[in-house]
């Protein structure tokens, strides 16, 4: 079946969309009809780099960890969001609700953790019955669990933080210092 000149149109918007947000190429052949060839051209004129190599992330234990789950819960807040109340379905869904992500986070001031890739992931997760969002009983947010896991007492990863939360930012931190005032003693 011949597609027409539109359709190819609006299927090359969202694959540069797509590469500007930082998709994979294989989130691009799954979400357009373009052929793999168009796909890396449009790939490498966006990012001027061929795509990175390698398998999509595919296990649901990655979103469990602490800052990935609460920036996963974060995300599925703003997808639901826009698919319950926005009438917005698919891809359009992600991609909304992925810029909302990027902007909260960014005027939050902290480095996104989730990918477009990952976020796609994480939905493919939610529709395939993987994931579900569990209630917290502590603050009452609803947070990315395991599927059919009981929840029932289920306390998120904010109001129960980790001990070691954030430290490796402060620690990865100190080793830049001392080697800017190790370089600045050096004698040029």
């Amino acid at each position: 079946m011949k597609k027409s000149v539109i359709e190819e149109a609006e299927d090359v918007r969202r694959a540069v969309e797509m590469v500007q947000l930082g998709a994979r190429m294989q989130m691009l052949e799954v979400e357009t009809s373009l052929s793999r060839e168009k796909l890396l051209k449009i790939y490498k004129e966006v990012r001027g780099m061929s795509p990175p190599k390698g398998m999509l992330p595919f296990s649901t234990d990655w979103f469990m960890t602490w800052q990935p789950n609460v920036h996963s819960s974060l995300f599925m807040a703003l997808h639901r969001f826009y698919t319950g109340r926005g009438g917005v379905k698919g891809l359009d869904a992600i991609i909304k609700a992925y810029h909302l992500y990027l902007d909260h986070i960014e005027s939050s001031d902290m480095e996104p953790v989730l990918s477009l890739t990952r976020a796609w992931t994480l939905v493919r997760f939610f529709d395939a019955d993987l994931l579900q969002l569990a209630p917290c009983t502590s603050c009452g947010g609803h947070f990315v669990a395991h599927a059919h896991d009981p929840v029932g007492t289920y306390v998120c990863g904010l109001c129960n933080m980790p001990s070691r939360a954030g430290k490796s930012r402060r620690k990865a931190a100190v080793p830049r210092t001392a080697a800017r005032s190790k370089t600045a003693a050096v004698p040029a």
